[in-house]
């Protein structure tokens, strides 16, 4: 097993902020979807997310909204330019099946808490999701939004009407049949055994109006230097976090102890982290901050346990970093969050 499939899910900014743009549609500002989900607004500053935090964010919005087709209408609304270079990569393709294909290989660009399966059965094809969750268990909301923004982008892309021949979920349903319908277009069954879309193949194989050779090779040597520089990211920062997230019970390593810690002098490691924008220092304060808000927020342990666990000599050192993190103490964090 590769070390990219050890690392923990994470997704961009580009899948969470259609999220944030759903609910603002529907009047549910971006601090407030945050906070019920226990997370905050300089979070937002990050470039990915590890897939758990998406998850509670879901979550979050399927509470506020009541919506049951929250998920569908979130994916639906995703815009032709709302993936980064995937959403180019798709647009230039030579046909469906292609820019599918490209899909597969660049989803964790956008994310990858799930991967695509594309299944011949003799004049159709199953587009089937596989979605790879963290600690958490997906939103079904998350699911039908991925399925719903792959049918709304092919539908944009397509010379021809985009209509699956039929479309099925593992979980049960949630909205109304008509809500499936308007997005889909066809047949939707519910509790089967995957997800995904089943295809004629002369809709994967016709050819797309805009469809660029040259533009979609452009498209696809910067999406594997930016897939070669995620890998590199997730492999050396994941494991570095999580390496610091056990060490910290024993107070704060030395920069050092951590080079050594992956065979690496102290200035080639300070290197590698400048190379993605960050000094240890600014490490440490991340892994503090992501592992304080979830123990404050999903937990009961007293604060001055969760700031000995974190490697503070005091408890109001702790409380200090804890307000510069969110903007609140972390008694009035937890208030917030068990008030939603």
């Amino acid at each position: 097993m590769t070390a990219e499939a050890n690392a923990p899910p994470s997704v961009s900014m580009s899948w969470i902020n259609i999220v944030l743009s759903a609910a603002e549609r529907v009047g549910i500002s971006r601090a407030q979807l945050l906070a019920c989900a226990g997370l905050n607004l300089q979070q937002l500053a990050e470039e990915r997310w590890p897939i758990d935090h998406i998850t509670r964010l879901w979550r979050a919005a399927a509470k506020l909204t009541q919506d049951p087709e929250f998920g569908l209408k979130a994916g639906y609304q995703a815009g032709p330019a709302s993936f980064n270079v995937v959403s180019f990569i798709f647009q230039s393709s030579r046909s469906l099946r292609e820019a599918m294909g490209l899909l597969q290989k660049f989803q964790r660009l956008i994310s990858d808490g799930g991967r695509f399966q594309i299944v011949d059965s003799g004049a159709k094809s199953w587009v089937i999701y596989h979605p790879r969750q963290g600690e958490l268990a997906f939103s079904p909301h998350q699911i039908e939004a991925v399925l719903s923004a792959l049918t709304s982008f092919s539908r944009w892309i397509s010379n021809s009407p985009f209509i699956p021949a039929q479309v099925q979920f593992s979980h049960s349903q949630l909205g109304t049949m008509a809500g499936y319908q308007k997005i889909f277009q066809t047949s939707v069954s519910f509790n089967q055994a995957f997800c995904g879309l089943e295809l004629d193949n002369t809709l994967l194989d016709s050819a797309l109006p805009q469809a660029d050779a040259q533009l979609a090779a452009m498209h696809r040597d910067y999406a594997e230097t930016r897939l070669e520089a995620l890998s590199e990211l997730t492999d050396f920062i994941g494991q570095v976090q999580q390496w610091l997230s056990m060490q910290l019970v024993h107070g704060v390593p030395e920069r050092s102890s951590a080079a050594q810690n992956f065979a690496l002098s102290d200035r080639v490691f300070a290197r590698r982290l400048e190379k993605h924008g960050l000094n240890y220092s600014q490490l440490v304060d991340k892994v503090r901050r992501e592992l304080a808000c979830e123990a404050v927020a999903h937990s009961a342990r007293a604060f001055s346990d969760i700031a000995q666990s974190l490697g503070f000599s005091e408890a109001s050192a702790f409380n200090r970093a804890f307000k510069r993190w969110v903007g609140h103490s972390p008694g009035e964090w937890r208030l917030q969050y068990t008030a939603t």
